[in-house]
């Protein structure tokens, strides 16, 4: 399928220039494209790579309206603007309705006439799939699960019983909702487990990455609103809500209970330690580590930048020795204070 440059502008805004009747069939980087393609530039440091391109047209910042005679769109976010783009051009594939023989599922669940159900998949009693869905091959929907409309479950994901998931919601492969969360009581030695009889609930709109898992409440629900994208291998425990259009990178460990609030941006491999509370519109960066409530908005950084390995070594001498070299700079500072009283005596 192919778009002129009006058509796309018609469904996307943008300012369209020297428009020479080009169908645009692809997109692919500026260095790549070629003339049945659009490419982007997203910042104006970046526009002298449109010299070299072959692309057939370019999306543009507002600094390279100006830019030469090839066919642009011009608009305030490239970026975003592209993405819209590839989206026409990359449609997800539907596969036809129905349920595969090969699939299971039980008499008393209710699967939308619409949605798909492939080979392998189990769906369990008292379920519920949504028009449109699509449950991927091996994928296992437990008992009394909830899954709205246009949702799409990769192979091999798994959704334990009484989970709630919302319309349009996408899970990637290995992706694991509801299951138990790391609850244990220890008496004389031994762990005792705690069930885990909340659910997990899932908002409109969310997407959560492959090999990511997100345990059940244990007494309440762990909540993740709607929009929140999730990367791959991240890890939510019991109870942890996680609020509106955040979206969270690849290896973040979140610990019980921990509330973030919405549209939060957080960095790969940070850990969020349980029971604490983080504003809204937070930004924390990649191998933060966060031991107490974030109250206010603004970007957390506790990750010490790389070095060569000698050097590295050295500086953490210091870094176990800061509390006494603290000490010592507070008995200093006294001792000078004393003598400069002296002096003014």
């Amino acid at each position: 399928m192919a778009y002129s440059l009006p058509e796309i502008v018609t469904r996307f805004g943008g300012e369209l220039l020297d428009d020479n009747g080009v169908r645009i069939s692809g997109v692919a980087p500026v260095e790549r494209a070629g003339p049945r393609e659009i490419a982007f530039v997203s910042q104006a440091k970046y526009l002298r790579d449109i010299e070299s391109s072959q692309a057939g047209a370019l999306i543009l910042p507002p600094e390279g309206r100006d830019g030469g005679r090839r066919p642009r769109i011009v608009t305030a976010n490239p970026y975003l603007y592209f993405a819209r783009v590839s989206s026409l051009l990359n449609p997800a594939p539907q596969p036809a309705p129905g349920i595969h023989p090969a699939a299971v599922v039980h008499p008393q669940a209710r699967v939308a006439a619409s949605a798909t159900i492939a080979a392998g998949a189990v769906i369990g009693e008292g379920a519920s799939i949504g028009e449109r869905s699509i449950v991927g091959p091996n994928s296992v929907v437990g008992e009394h699960v909830t899954l709205g409309d246009d949702c799409l479950l990769h192979a091999n994901v798994t959704i334990y019983h009484h989970c709630v998931l919302g319309s349009r919601v996408i899970l990637h492969s290995g992706c694991v909702v509801g299951s138990d969360g790391f609850g244990l009581a220890n008496e004389q030695g031994r762990w005792v487990k705690i069930p885990q009889v909340g659910r997990a609930v899932i908002g409109d709109d969310v997407e959560v990455g492959a090999c990511t898992t997100i345990d059940r409440g244990a007494l309440d629900d762990t909540v993740i609103e709607e929009g929140v994208k999730l990367d791959n291998q991240i890890q939510v425990a019991h109870n942890v809500r996680i609020g509106a259009h955040t979206a969270i990178a690849a290896c973040t460990g979140i610990a019980g209970s921990a509330k973030i609030g919405s549209y939060c941006m957080i960095g790969g491999a940070a850990m969020i330690h349980g029971h604490i509370e983080i504003a809204d519109k937070v930004r924390i960066s990649t191998n933060t580590l966060i031991t107490k409530s974030l109250t206010r908005p603004g970007t957390y950084t506790s990750a010490l930048p790389f070095s060569e390995h000698g050097e590295w070594l050295r500086n953490a001498v210091h870094l176990r020795n800061l509390d006494k070299l603290a000490g010592r700079i507070k008995e200093l500072e006294k001792r000078i204070a004393e003598l400069e009283g002296k002096e003014q005596a």
